[in-house]
């Protein structure tokens, strides 16, 4: 099959099928206008693009995957299993649009990493004619992905804060490092909605609900944008709803679940955050590849919503649509097809963009006004980040201020080494109070929080389960120490990670402190069992510690190519689980977990149950401390925490037959659900006024409650919004989340929390495909969680129906007035 691959999907000649060649009597560097910065980036570009040659054209679209030296010298082409050796003598004559993950593929100490890439930089200005440098990108899933940085909890985590602003204070945090070091791209966030649990990459994930996750990524986008980092917004769409939670597996859904789960979180990311970058997924849905998705690419994204910034590919996501989609005869037809869908950058090497695609051109099959179309949005993204000015330096701020730098790219690597320092204090604390308000405590019988003063401290507290004495515990797959440490055994950690049981006996320093493997993450040894029996009969208490262990591609229980069956704690955690409940000791169960797992017995039967997912480098002190009260427990659950492990897929956001029901002896029903996470105090919601109950189907609806912290501790609530429309014209969730509000409050202390939901958050996507507010009964639930109702607001929506677009509002608007001041 030879794919059809101009705008309108017709295969048509070139305009032309120049080869680029070197062109002899190259134009001044330092007078061309596209160096003047006065000039508006996209005149820059437009001049630029008629003065190069096709093959200087695509040679701005594609990247080379590079490893910095940790001697200082230039970068070297990393090899990958997916690719061949790349020549870059042969390429930077005709320049070089990306360098892939110079800092991310190898340890390097970050400012010899940085001298690295100036000097590589500097010879790939150097040797094309305009003297263009490249875009460096690199991962930050969970903090800048090099050796040394700042191991920040995973998205998970970031969602169960339901703290968007502290989200982009890290991200802001995130930006400011990759750019002290020259790195101009961040291969993040993810914005995939989850929808079956037992995919590997929840831990990417910021959560099963798609405002919770637009909010959140949004946030994130934003500090990142702000360090004058490139966001990339990722994986655009469906990757998530893969059938059976199979990585790359095909996507099933309809074009309503997609429109209303899957792709607002783009919308409102792309409607509010500044963003400049969007990643394809590498997922076909219903046999249409996103990467060869002109409608999703180019008319949702671009024509509707706007976006003016790069489309780049997932990496060897346009060679796929050849080698695994078949959608693609040649490379040359993968190149044109994922061009004309509007991909503009091929990552993370050049594959099908080099001369596939040029030989595509010469022969009549692309059109080069594709490729002028791509060059443009990457050459305007390049003139924004000032890599067209006449005065561009290659050398970062970090070269410039370190000890021992000259302010050149001739910097001695042995000055430099150590001089740079990403893991900063100011980066821990930040990383602590993520991880902090990020842990959610899922049952509690008054264990907890436990006493550490000498008096009245266990005496004695038997650690047990595989991850409570292993320091990379808090990691997710694509944190440095995981996704590339794991590769060199012999060179250091680079960041401080300290373990459960380090954690534990700092925070307890009165209580003896026992420890025991007991069993494998996922082994099914059962022969540490004994050792672990017996130190749980002779303990006040019990902490046993399980969950994952990240890594990639069916070397760990979680993460990118992890995924799972079903959702019972990996090998035999669960039966150590139980043997362990038989002790008569109180258990608290901890896990440090990419994705939720069924509990069984514990779910009802431990004395405490606390949550983490992947915490990052902080996050066992910050569990010791949820644990002793010295931190107030107040992260809440991002995805619905099972009670079976065969019940997937499944999520709060289900219809009412995809609920429990008398038709089916299955039963979804979880055992702690989405928004669930409970304090050390105590919270009475009341008063609640429902100020106008009817409005037009183009108007807004005004409601207000009180809450109180009752208790005698200070903590946190989370009023969670919830929609539930009863009738409508087309099946919907019973209840789907459409704002939430964050309050801390002393003890004593009330708030009065004023909302204003407009009937734009009860659209829907109708019958004919269009987005419509239908008049009718709703019900606006205030809830702790998506299981436990506080309060209920009934109103109704009059009028005609009305059809709604991406303009519509996206937000309730709140005001909280603070009632009573703690005593």
């Amino acid at each position: 099959m030879t794919a059809n691959i101009d705008n309108a999907g017709v295969r048509t000649p070139a305009e032309t099928a120049d080869s680029g060649a070197p062109v002899s009597g190259a134009p001044d560097r330092l007078t061309g206008p596209w160096h003047d910065p006065v000039l508006a980036p996209e005149a820059r570009a437009d001049a630029l693009i008629a003065a190069m040659t096709l093959r200087e054209k695509v040679s701005q679209l594609f990247g080379v995957w590079v490893g910095a030296s940790d001697e200082g010298g230039e970068v070297a082409p990393f090899q990958h299993d997916m690719e061949e050796a790349v020549a870059l003598d042969d390429l930077l004559p005709h320049g070089l649009g990306q360098l892939t993950r110079p800092f991310g593929t190898a340890p390097v100490d970050p400012a010899v990493g940085a001298l690295s890439l100036s000097r590589t930089q500097e010879r790939i200005a150097g040797a094309n004619r305009f003297g263009i440098p490249a875009i460096a990108h690199e991962e930050c899933l969970a903090g800048f992905a090099t050796w040394g940085a700042t191991a920040y909890p995973v998205p998970l985590s970031w969602g169960a804060t339901f703290h968007p602003e502290l989200v982009r204070e890290m991200a802001a945090a995130i930006g400011r490092d990759m750019r002290s070091v020259g790195v101009h791209q961040g291969l993040a966030p993810v914005l995939d909605v989850v929808r079956d649990a037992r995919w590997g990459r929840v831990e990417e994930t910021i959560g099963e609900d798609p405002y919770l996750v637009g909010t959140v990524a949004t946030a994130y986008v934003r500090g990142l944008e702000s360090a004058g980092a490139v966001a990339t917004l990722k994986h655009f769409a469906g990757y998530s709803a893969s059938r059976a939670g199979r990585n790359l597996a095909p996507v099933g859904m309809g074009a309503r679940e997609r429109a209303d789960i899957i792709l607002p979180p783009f919308e409102m990311a792309v409607r509010e955050s500044g963003v400049r970058s969007v990643m394809h997924a590498y997922t076909d849905t219903d046999g249409i590849p996103s990467a060869a998705d002109g409608p999703l690419l180019t008319g949702l994204l671009r024509d509707t919503w706007g976006f003016g910034g790069t489309v780049v590919a997932d990496y060897f996501g346009i060679a796929f649509l050849k080698t695994l989609h078949g959608v693609a005869e040649t490379f040359g037809d993968a190149a044109g097809v994922a061009l004309g869908a509007g991909v503009d950058v091929e990552l993370p090497t050049v594959k099908t963009f080099g001369g596939p695609l040029t030989d595509a051109i010469a022969e009549g099959f692309v059109p080069e006004s594709l490729v002028d179309r791509a060059v443009r949005r990457v050459l305007v993204q390049k003139a924004q980040l000032g890599l067209l000015d006449v005065d561009w330096s290659p050398v970062p701020p970090v070269l410039a201020a370190a000890a021992g730098a000259d302010g050149s790219a001739d910097g001695n690597p042995e000055a430099l080494r150590g001089t740079v320092r990403l893991d900063t204090d100011e980066n821990r604390a930040l990383a602590r109070r993520v991880a902090e308000q990020a842990v959610v405590l899922l049952r509690n019988d008054g264990t907890l929080p436990l006493a550490a003063e000498a008096a009245e401290a266990p005496a004695r507290i038997a650690l047990i389960g595989p991850n409570a004495d292993t320091p990379t515990a808090v990691l997710g797959c694509y944190a440095f120490p995981v996704h590339v440490g794991g590769r060199h055994p012999g060179t250091p950690l680079g960041i401080e990670l300290p373990t459960l049981r380090e954690a534990c006996a700092a925070e307890f320093p009165h209580s003896e402190i026992v420890i025991a493997k007991g069993a494998d993450i996922d082994g099914p040894d059962t022969g540490g069992f004994g050792e672990a029996v017996e130190l749980a009969r002779s303990a006040d208490l019990v902490i046993v510690a399980l969950g994952d262990r990240a890594g990639l591609f069916g070397r760990g229980t979680s993460g990118e190519g992890c995924d799972a069956e079903d959702l019972a704690l990996p090998g035999v955690q669960r039966q150590l689980l139980d043997t362990l409940l038989d002790m008569g000791a109180p258990v608290v169960v901890i896990l440090l977990a990419g994705r939720p797992y069924a509990l069984g017995r514990a779910a009802d039967e431990a004395a405490a149950v606390v949550q983490s997912f992947f915490p990052g480098e902080e996050g066992t002190r910050a569990i010791a401390s949820v644990l002793s009260g010295r931190t107030e427990p107040s992260g809440r659950l991002p995805v619905s925490v099972p009670r079976h492990p065969g019940s997937q897929p499944s999520t709060y956001l289900a219809a009412r037959l995809g609920h429990s029901s008398e038709v089916s002896s299955a039963d979804p029903t979880p055992a702690f659900g989405f928004g669930h996470g409970l304090t050390y105090t105590a919270f009475e919601w009341s008063d609640l006024v429902v100020e106008h109950g009817r409005a037009s189907t183009e108007g807004e609806f005004t409601l207000s409650c009180t809450v109180r912290n009752t208790g005698a501790r200070e903590g946190t609530e989370v009023i969670q919004v919830y929609l539930h429309d009863p009738v409508a014209s087309v099946v919907q969730p019973v209840q789907r989340l459409i704002g939430y509000v964050r309050l801390d409050l002393g003890p004593g202390r009330a708030a009065r929390v004023r909302m204003t939901v407009p009937a734009d958050l009860a659209s829907f996507t109708g019958r004919d495909g269009h987005r419509i507010v239908e008049p009718g009964d709703l019900e606006l639930r205030l809830s702790a969680s998506s299981t436990d109702a506080r309060l209920t607001a009934r109103v109704a929506l009059t009028g005609p129906v009305r059809t709604v677009d991406h303009t519509r509002r996206l937000h309730m608007s709140t005001a909280t007035e603070i009632l009573t001041e703690a005593p």
